[in-house]
């Protein structure tokens, strides 16, 4: 959207202990396992399924998950329950939806709006941050906040998801683009953070906000700066758990 905001007003170890005695297992158990010392490990007696291979079958590691910094751009006071801020409404949804912490004011990231909370699939760290920047503007404070955040984690460790509304998808609808290099389709909240970021990669999620009947930008930004209607309102909260597992998907992927 080629939407001009900048006159808009500012505001803002488990138990290893086993039984002395032992049973010995059902007739029909017994035919299928055989006792036998596993390559590599530390103690006799481990059961191998007769006829596999432990050196070809070793244990799967356990999954590791990545914190990540969950971030929605948008316009603050009044424009804030608009549908160019249907990222704001969806993530204060995730955050409710998840019950993480009341968000506050944090001048060390950027000057957002921060709830520090857990992943409702890993217990990995999931940061929430919201702008309270203009649109057109969300890149600087969003810089800040993934530099800030980013700097205590090991290089590479952590993702970036950025969660905004998208023009000319059906309400309610969510969109993942991980592949770098996607053209920002003249949301000039996107290209405010890919101008800011100097090629960081990040992820978006893109929240449908339908469209208007005329392609006037006159047109277009009067829609996407009305009021939601509650009908509106309710289809765009309807996404949010599709968007919590997909940030599942996401820690872990």
């Amino acid at each position: 959207m080629g939407l001009n905001m900048a006159s808009a007003p500012d505001t803002s170890g488990a138990d290893n202990t086993f039984p002395s005695k032992t049973t010995s297992p059902p007739a029909h158990v017994a035919e299928k396992t055989s006792v036998s010392k596993v390559p590599g490990s530390k103690k006799a007696g481990d059961v191998v399924s007769r006829g596999a291979n432990p050196r070809l079958s070793p244990p799967m590691p356990a999954g590791r998950s990545v914190p990540l910094l969950i971030c929605s751009i948008g316009n603050p006071g009044p424009y804030l329950n608009t549908l160019h801020s249907a990222g704001h409404t969806v993530l204060s949804k995730v955050a409710e939806a998840i019950r993480a912490p009341p968000f506050r004011k944090d001048r060390a990231l950027g000057n957002g709006l921060v709830s520090n909370a857990t992943s409702p699939h890993s217990g990995s760290q999931w940061t929430l941050w919201q702008s309270t920047s203009l649109m057109n503007v969300s890149g600087a404070g969003l810089k800040a906040a993934y530099n800030s955040w980013s700097k205590g984690l090991p290089d590479g460790e952590g993702k970036l998801v950025v969660i905004h509304d998208e023009l000319e998808k059906p309400l309610g609808a969510v969109s993942v683009k991980v592949k770098q290099g996607a053209s920002a389709k003249g949301h000039n909240g996107l290209k405010s953070i890919l101008s800011s970021m100097g090629g960081k990669p990040f992820v978006r999620i893109g929240i449908g906000i339908g469209r208007p009947v005329s392609r006037e930008p006159n047109d277009v930004a009067e829609y996407v700066l009305r009021k939601m209607t509650p009908e509106q309102r309710m289809k765009v909260e309807s996404c949010v758990e599709e968007v919590i597992k997909k940030l599942g998907d996401l820690e872990s992927g």
